[in-house]
């Protein structure tokens, strides 16, 4: 059973968990669904190396949630 469970999930985040996100997530949730830490996520996104598209805004970090399912081949 452990297994079925595991499948699917994809780093940390299920696939229903990651097609009900909204619009745009924090910089947090995205770490999570590419199985980033949080310091090695803040530094891809400070430097512009990010795996998927970031918005700044103010002080906050935003992902594409488009983007991000893309990249982890959920995209339609």
């Amino acid at each position: 059973m452990r297994e079925n469970a595991a499948a699917g999930r994809m780093n940390g985040m299920s696939r229903g968990d990651l097609l009900a996100l909204p619009v745009a997530v924090d910089l947090e949730t995205s770490n999570r669904a590419l199985g980033l830490g949080r310091s090695k996520g803040y530094d891809l996104a400070k430097r512009g190396d990010y795996p998927c598209k970031v918005l700044r805004l103010g002080n906050a970090y935003r992902v594409v949630t488009a983007d991000l399912l893309h990249l982890l081949g959920l995209a339609a």
